[in-house]
């Protein structure tokens, strides 16, 4: 590069200077434009994020803190704070349309919460209490309406299936599902011991993104990764059921990841790639050490369509995202994979081997590539209101 660059100074001194100019004005640019920044109205921490589509997005954060957008975020409207909950601190949000959605808070004992909205967040409803002194939730993931049909070809009921995730409670992952949209949570499958999800002598989850949590082949069954001391794992149901129902669910397996273990490490967020033979679903998995935001070893690991087995390989990067991060998302159109993180931004065309970071050109802050939090494409939440868009033409090659 250094050489070309050489040459071309060398030859431009007998070109003239319209000429000059007229080349620089049509030369392309070395970065690539990413995130435009939004004005968010609020100074809360947002971990939660959810896109519909068609314009709506909903995002949450602390102290209670709902916002919606219906104009793909050219505003973004503060939402009604659910009745007590001024002092929580929302970590995950699920939606299902601009009206109806699912928020939850993270905490110990009765702070971790789902409230649900059904008409635009002008009011809301308690749904669900943490009932364990001792827990805390995780992750949120629910999904759009499932309909199926019978033995007859007749169609059957809808169900607006969903998963609810906590740390361990007397060494086991806490796992409610429901049925009905968020209105029922019932245990998975507490009173059989076979589906209980044990957990590793200090291993827990990370409620950093609400993406520790995930489905695969569209309607379950759910995969989720772990951190912690006792080292970091992906668990993956056996059978594959649908509709994570409660009484065909198998037992859990766990996957050790290459990730680094520590009470302030390991896995951190997970996204399944949907391919065309289900349920042999691809998964990408980042992470590393929040305490250390600069240390990029052991940050991203890649498993290809082998999650339905016992033992999936996994692969991890040749070349790792530039530091820890929180939350990875896929990009079909442009086949990208993208990562964020509280140092910056980056980039994967080959399936996680090789990761570049994603800077701002000169026009952009020189800090629109970080201080993330969460992805939910395109938009990315982080500190302090922090909102931002991906723009139509960042992920180009």
């Amino acid at each position: 590069m250094h050489h070309k660059t050489e040459r071309h100074t060398s030859h431009s001194r007998r070109m003239p200077l319209l000429t000059l100019l007229t080349l620089f004005l049509l030369a392309p640019t070395l970065t690539q434009a990413q995130w435009d920044i939004q004005e968010s109205h609020t100074t809360a921490s947002l971990r939660g994020l959810a896109n519909v589509g068609g314009g709506v997005a909903w995002a949450s954060g602390t102290d209670g803190t709902v916002l919606r957008t219906e104009d793909g975020g050219y505003l973004w409207q503060g939402c009604a704070i659910p009745p007590g909950a001024e002092k929580l601190d929302f970590r995950g949000i699920q939606a299902f349309d601009e009206n109806t959605a699912i928020v939850m808070s993270s905490g110990k004992g009765d702070l971790s919460r789902l409230y649900k909205t059904t008409d635009g967040c002008r009011t809301w409803k308690l749904i669900f209490t943490n009932p364990d002194k001792e827990g805390f939730w995780d992750a949120l993931r629910l999904e759009p309406p499932q309909h199926f049909y019978n033995s007859r070809g007749e169609l059957g009921a809808t169900k607006y299936p969903g998963v609810l995730i906590g740390d361990p409670v007397d060494g086991k992952f806490v796992i409610y599902t429901t049925q009905d949209a968020g209105d029922t949570w019932l245990p998975w499958n507490a009173s059989d011991p076979k589906h209980h999800a044990e957990a590793q002598r200090d291993e827990s989850l990370f409620a950093a993104s609400n993406s520790t949590l995930s489905n695969i082949g569209g309607n379950g069954p759910f995969v989720f990764v772990t951190g912690g001391k006792g080292g970091s794992h992906l668990y993956v149901d056996e059978l594959h059921s649908k509709f994570f129902d409660r009484g065909l669910w198998s037992a859990l397996t766990a996957t050790k990841l290459p990730l680094p273990s520590s009470e302030t490490a390991g896995a951190f967020s997970v996204f399944a790639r949907k391919t065309p033979t289900l349920p042999f679903t691809d998964l990408m998995i980042v992470g590393g050490d929040y305490s250390k935001p600069d240390e990029s070893r052991g940050t991203a690991v890649f498993l290809p369509g082998s999650t339905h087995a016992t033992s999936p390989d996994t692969i991890a990067a040749t070349t790792s995202p530039h530091g820890y991060r929180s939350a990875v998302a896929y990009d079909e159109k442009t086949k990208t994979w993208i990562t964020v993180g509280p140092n910056g931004t980056d980039i994967s065309r080959d399936d996680g081997k090789n990761w570049s970071p994603l800077k701002p050109t000169t026009s952009e802050p020189p800090d629109a590539d970080k201080n993330w939090n969460a992805l939910s494409l395109p938009f990315v939440v982080g500190p302090k209101g922090r909102i931002g868009k991906l723009r139509g033409d960042a992920l180009k090659p």
